[in-house]
């Protein structure tokens, strides 16, 4: 939980590759003063010296400095925050292996801890070395599938600056042919209503148009789903708020992405909304379908 008038302060670690230092420029987007690969015995002086500024610190440290370890930085993590009226968060960032082997070989980079041998090899190191930060992270992004605008807006819902930094809400459909969506923290499979897609007049439509609407709402089984939908919903969001979550998404998936969870996706987004809530909506796949996200 933020507390008001504190000295805000992230730690960004994780897999090399992983985004790290798109972070770093996310963050300084956002107002913090960033720092891209400090050594960790430098960081406790360097949040000592921004204390009096008033502006946000976020310091990227990573397996790219030779003294990292994940002993070393939980160490300068439990520093910080004894420290009072500071609020002091880590990020973690992780991708699977086979994305990290790819983007490595598509830039041509070494990695840092194989520069003479295979990625393979540094990438597994680097997995071993960061793996009990797991455990003391506020907030982890796998970002394997992540376009940029997605990484963007996720980091921008965890850590946007301003008075009013309550629980924001992000809904999205999804296709569950082509994955979960791996950022998910709820989600919620609608493939057991009545499937638009067989019918030839609502096929090319989506769950925007009224009369696919009209058609998914019509399920006999829908009333009482979105009943129970709203009822489960609706008591957690304030919880959430209270144990200092910040983001919340919510996935809606269906077998296409295109029709039964993007009409429940908007019609959620419309309910939180008229609740107070902060919310965004997202069809993850229509585009995919030609559709585009208007």
């Amino acid at each position: 939980m933020s507390i008001e008038g504190s000295q805000r302060v992230v730690l960004v670690t994780g897999m090399s590759g992983a985004g790290l230092s798109t972070a770093a420029k996310v963050m300084e987007d956002l107002g913090y003063e960033a720092v891209d690969n400090l050594p960790l015995g430098l960081v406790g002086a360097l949040v000592e010296q921004t204390a009096g500024s008033g502006r946000p610190l976020a310091v990227v440290v990573d397996s790219r400095n030779r003294t990292f370890t994940a002993d070393a930085l939980v160490g300068v993590l439990d520093a910080l925050r004894r420290v009072p009226d500071r609020e002091v968060r880590l990020l973690v960032l992780d991708a699977t292996d086979e994305v990290l082997q790819r983007r490595f070989t598509e830039t041509r980079r070494r990695h840092p801890l194989a520069v003479d041998r295979p990625v393979v090899d540094g990438i597994a190191h680097e997995r071993a070395i960061l793996g009990p930060l797991r455990d003391h992270a506020d907030v982890t992004i796998d970002t394997s599938d992540l376009a940029m605008p997605d990484f963007r807006r996720i980091v921008q819902g965890h850590f946007r600056l301003g008075a009013a930094r309550g629980l924001s809400v992000f809904v999205q459909s999804f296709s569950f042919k082509l994955g979960l969506p791996r950022e998910a923290d709820l989600v919620f499979d609608v493939r057991f209503l009545r499937n638009p897609h067989y019918d030839p007049v609502l096929r090319p439509m989506t769950g925007r148009d009224a009369p696919v609407a009209d058609y998914v709402a019509a399920d006999p089984d829908f009333e009482g789903f979105w009943t129970r939908l709203t009822a489960l919903i609706g008591p957690l969001l304030p919880r959430y708020a209270q144990e200092g979550k910040s983001y919340l998404t919510i996935a809606v998936g269906c077998t296409g992405g295109r029709h039964r969870s993007v009409y429940t996706t908007e019609r959620l987004g419309a309910w939180l909304r008229a609740t107070g809530i902060d919310v965004g909506v997202a069809h993850r796949d229509l585009e995919r379908h030609g559709v585009r996200p208007g």
